[in-house]
């Protein structure tokens, strides 16, 4: 009995495909609009205010730094925004620091007492005070916390005067106390500390450590502190930086050269450079740019490094949970 072979199998042809799918595969997709990055947008009238508001605020700077290089005479003879032929930024500073036998580095260093002494005391006192608004309620909390708002108003000239004739009767005049005691009153630092304390520091918290024994004081110190700190070191900044710029109430109170900041004693330099009073050299008005120059640097070391804790400052007390 003899088998045929299997047949091989017949294969099997797609169906053609139909018109519908055809005209389907010939069209092409559809377009899909493309969506334009937020850093692609570009404003021409935007642009030109922020090249404006740079130019506004560095070209002080670097007329500043430029003229720190020149000598009195190049100071009138030569362009403003550029450098002189011979540039003596090292010999400035070096005559700045031995004017007068040095008393630049003492201006210095009472400014930087005075600075620091007023900003560690009055963000303290602003903490301290914001968090009593903030977290506690007492007769009369709203009218003084509306007294506070209408302080902020009040410019600090208008209570010069005032303030020199009490620390006249209090014998104070003259004495570093006459321009640390009245920086430690910061108004604007106690509303952003009072702001800042009503969503920083949780009820729970303080309810937690009350109920375990804590005192008040001990809670201030070990807890809150803490939870302000952003808002701490950006009343410190503000403070710091008002008072090192100060001029007119130390102008006021202090006689004593051997007292004066750096603003009150570069303006006596000044003086004596347009006056030609004792002790004035040639290159008096060159010591007087040179010694502003060198007064901004701690400021600018202060904001770098600080600048992040006062950029969370800004941002975290505003926002709730």
């Amino acid at each position: 009995m003899t088998t045929s072979p299997e047949s091989p199998a017949a294969p099997v042809r797609p169906a053609p495909p139909s018109r519908a799918a055809t005209a389907a595969s010939a069209s092409p997709p559809p377009a899909v609009p493309k969506r334009r990055r937020p850093g692609a947008r570009r404003s021409t009238p935007l642009t030109i205010a922020m090249l404006a508001a740079l130019a506004y605020f560095l070209l002080p700077l670097a007329w500043l730094l430029i003229a720190s290089t020149k000598s009195t005479q190049d100071l009138f003879t030569t362009f403003g925004l550029w450098f002189s032929d011979t540039p003596q930024l090292p010999a400035n500073i070096r005559k700045t620091f031995a004017q007068d036998d040095g008393v630049f580095a003492h201006w210095l260093i009472n400014t930087a007492l005075y600075a620091g002494a007023s900003a560690v005391g009055a963000a303290l006192l602003a903490a301290a005070g914001g968090y009593g608004f903030a977290k506690f309620r007492f007769r009369g909390d709203r009218a003084a916390f509306h007294l506070v708002l209408g302080a902020v108003m009040v410019p600090t000239t208008a209570l010069a005067i005032p303030t020199y004739l009490l620390f006249a009767k209090a014998g104070l005049v003259n004495t570093p106390w006459a321009v640390v005691l009245p920086s430690l009153v910061n108004p604007f630092g106690l509303y952003l500390m009072r702001v800042y304390a009503e969503e920083a520091v949780p009820d729970s918290i303080l309810e937690a450590a009350r109920i375990d024994g804590a005192g008040e004081v001990r809670i201030f110190f070990r807890i809150v502190l803490g939870l302000l700190g952003p808002g701490l070191v950006t009343v410190l900044l503000f403070t710091l930086v008002a008072t090192w710029n100060n001029y007119f109430l130390p102008l006021i109170m202090l006689n004593d050269p051997d007292l004066y900041p750096i603003t009150v004693g570069l303006s006596s330099w000044a003086a004596q450079a347009q006056n030609g009073g004792s002790g004035a050299s040639s290159d008096m008005l060159a010591l007087v740019v040179t010694g502003s120059l060198i007064s901004i640097v701690p400021l600018v070391v202060a904001f770098l490094m600080l600048q992040r804790y006062w950029q969370s400052g800004l941002a975290s007390g505003g926002v709730k949970q």
